[in-house]
């Protein structure tokens, strides 16, 4: 389901690798003691030990905010002039077609809002106000390594009304073929990363957690959260580190 349609149902159309450490973050003495650690389910749904087989991954919608040119966007270091506690972005790609081995040269493209829910490319419409057309923040592409992982460096996520919040992933073999266009959950929960980062005003998280809609209500996850939920580990001090696998048919 397209954002759109989200803020029109609620009526408001209108809007490997270490942790590191808070970008650009103002104090945060009060966040050192918050951590969190979460478990990913998706990398053993479907999928057996004894047999390697795997299922491929739920696909969903683009959503209304997609990179429009991936080409051009080859980077690791997505942060741009954004700001927001630091968030490492580390995804597998297997392939339910070789018995879910690893699967080599793919291209993978993540985009995701900013710590504020706006996202780079769009803007200026009522979908959006703030005009953001000429950057590309929160944006990039990365081709997999022999063992079908690729890395990330950005900051954690906000979230907008009628989502929880998700990271956008589409991935193409490396002809440039697409395999697959997904998103990524996050886990919640009062310990959860999503809570302890958006009751971190101190870092530029001003929303809280009211009015946010968790993954159960959420028009995307909510009929097949289960293997596209992530594993969170990390701090609001020291930065999260987010783990997925996603099984692709290549």
């Amino acid at each position: 389901m397209e954002r759109k349609d989200f803020l029109r149902g609620l009526g408001l159309v209108g809007l490997g690798a270490l942790a590191i450490p808070v970008i650009n973050s103002c104090n945060n003495d009060n966040d050192e003691g918050s951590s969190a650690t979460t478990t990913d389910t998706s990398s053993t749904i479907g999928s057996t030990g004894t047999t390697g087989s795997c299922s491929v991954t739920s696909s969903e919608t683009a959503g209304p905010f997609p990179t429009k040119t991936p080409t051009s966007l080859v980077t690791s270091n997505i942060v741009g002039d954004r700001t927001g506690v630091g968030f490492t972005i580390n995804i597998t790609i297997k392939n339910t077609n070789a018995s879910c081995a690893a699967l080599a040269g793919a291209l993978v493209d993540i985009w995701h809002c900013d710590k504020d829910g706006y996202y780079s490319e769009y803007g200026g419409t009522s979908m959006q106000t703030i005009d953001f057309t000429a950057v590309h923040f929160l944006r990039g592409r990365q081709t997999t390594d022999t063992n079908g992982l690729v890395h990330f460096t950005s900051i954690f996520p906000g979230w907008y009304s009628g989502r929880a919040t998700h990271i956008h992933v589409h991935i193409y073999n490396a002809a440039g073929t697409s395999l697959l266009v997904t998103q990524i959950a996050f886990p919640e929960g009062s310990g959860s990363a999503v809570a302890l980062v958006n009751t971190s005003s101190a870092n530029g998280y001003t929303k809280g957690m009211t009015g946010y809609n968790y993954n159960a209500s959420d028009g995307v996850f909510s009929d097949s959260v289960a293997n596209e939920m992530s594993t969170i580990t990390g701090s609001v001090a020291a930065g999260f580190i987010l783990t997925h696998t996603i099984n692709v048919a290549g």
